[in-house]
Formats: structure tokens, C-alpha cells, sequence
């Protein structure tokens, strides 16, 4: 009988740069990893922010509500910044104009899954990149179908999911469940649908946790 594979469910927003930061340290753990554990890792979302309308808030007013200004809004990233160098992320938060409803980008993360799981990991890394380091409107829809071309997807059938408004219930619904879960902050990483491992945690303590849980699980199906 064939072992059942290792989930990984990562709760995340595309527009939470420490969500960005968790993607890379996620991918190193996986990397020392290797084959040892059959893996199914799979993104789930949520929203930092649900009350952006669908164009986005300009971002300096953004920031000047939520940090009082850009001056104390670049004193908050400084933290991020050193976390994102260390993982050779190039974090250009003065090139963002809007800060973008991610609901459309989940409904698009959702759709990629649908092709397989490096589909979906390869639209992940596309709008973390476009949003974090081009500074795209990630909830604009044009944006959205050029990402959609770039990790393989048909943009014709994406702009007919777009306009249908295919998937906003469940998407909505999956961020309500996590809240219930008790998710109030992300990344979030289920371990085995069972252990949840909050924040973005180093690459070794991702591996160490997925191994040690990995491990209990074999060895209590050995006993049972």
C-alpha cells in the first residue's frame, strides 16, 4: 500500500510580505527535504486586508492610515526588508501604487491548483514577485491574466473565471474556516492537517518540524 502524502496546507495573503519571506524559507525546507517525504503542499487563502475595494486603496493613503505615514510605514519594513535580503528577495515597496484586494489573486492561486501542485506554487511565486517587487496591482484583472499566461494557464478560460465570479464563495468561505480554525495571523503552516506552525519560520525548524511529525506518524501506524 502506497504511504499517503505529507500535506502542507500554507495559509497565506499574496499582498503580507512576511507571507513572501515564509515562501522562500518553506522552499529551502523542502529543498533539505528532498524525496525522503512524499509531499502534497498546497496554498490556501486569506485576506490581511478584506475591506479593500476591488481597484485597491492608493498606497501612501494606505500607509498613512495603517502607519500614520510612509516615513513610519518604511520604519515598520525595516525588519522585513533584512528578512527579505536574507532570502535574496529584492523588496521594492516604494514601486507599489495600490494596495491590492487579493481576493481575485486567490480566486486565480485556486484555478492554478486545479493543474497541479508546481502550477499553483508557480502562480504563488509570480505574484509575490509582481506585487512585492514590480509593484503590480495584483487585484487588477489584466494583471492577473498576465500572470495567469506566465505560469501556463489558458488567459482565455482565466478572463471568463474572472468575469463569472467563479469561486468568490469558496474562497471567501476558506478564509472563514481558517479564522474559525483559529488563523489570526500568516503564514500560517499546517503540518499534516494537525500541527500548525505560525509566522515565517527558518528553513530548519520548517524541515525539523515536518520531519519530527513525519516520523510519529510512521511510527504510530507501525504500532497500530
Amino acid at each position: 500500500m502506497t504511504a499517503q502524502p505529507f500535506t502542507i496546507d500554507i495559509v497565506s495573503d499574496v499582498m503580507c510580505p512576511w507571507c513572501y519571506i515564509g515562501k522562500r524559507r518553506l522552499d529551502a525546507a523542502l529543498k533539505d527535504i528532498g524525496a525522503d517525504i512524499p509531499l502534497d503542499v498546497r496554498w490556501r487563502p486569506y485576506q490581511l486586508d478584506p475591506t479593500l475595494p476591488k481597484e485597491g486603496k492608493d498606497r501612501r493613503a494606505y500607509l498613512e492610515n495603517k502607519f500614520g505615514g510612509p516615513e513610519a510605514a518604511e520604519r515598520a519594513y525595516a525588519n522585513v526588508r533584512a528578512a527579505g535580503a536574507e532570502e535574496n528577495i529584492p523588496f521594492h515597496f516604494e514601486q507599489i501604487e495600490v494596495s491590492a484586494n487579493t481576493l481575485d489573486a486567490h480566486r486565480l492561486i485556486r484555478w492554478a491548483g486545479s493543474q497541479g501542485t508546481d502550477v499553483q506554487d508557480r502562480m504563488v511565486d509570480i505574484l509575490f514577485r509582481m506585487y512585492f517587487e514590480d509593484g503590480r496591482n495584483i487585484g487588477d484583472d489584466a494583471v492577473l491574466l498576465e500572470a495567469a499566461g506566465e505560469a501556463g494557464l489558458d488567459q482565455k478560460i482565466v478572463r471568463e473565471l474572472l468575469e463569472s465570479g467563479a469561486d468568490r464563495d469558496a474562497v471567501t468561505q476558506e478564509i472563514a474556516m481558517a479564522q474559525k480554525m483559529g488563523v489570526t495571523g500568516v503564514p500560517c503552516f499546517i503540518l499534516d492537517g494537525k500541527h500548525a506552525l505560525m509566522g515565517a519560520q527558518p528553513a530548519e525548524l520548517i524541515a525539523k518540524a515536518i520531519r519530527q511529525i513525519a516520523s510519529e506518524k510512521t511510527e504510530g501506524a507501525k504500532a497500530g
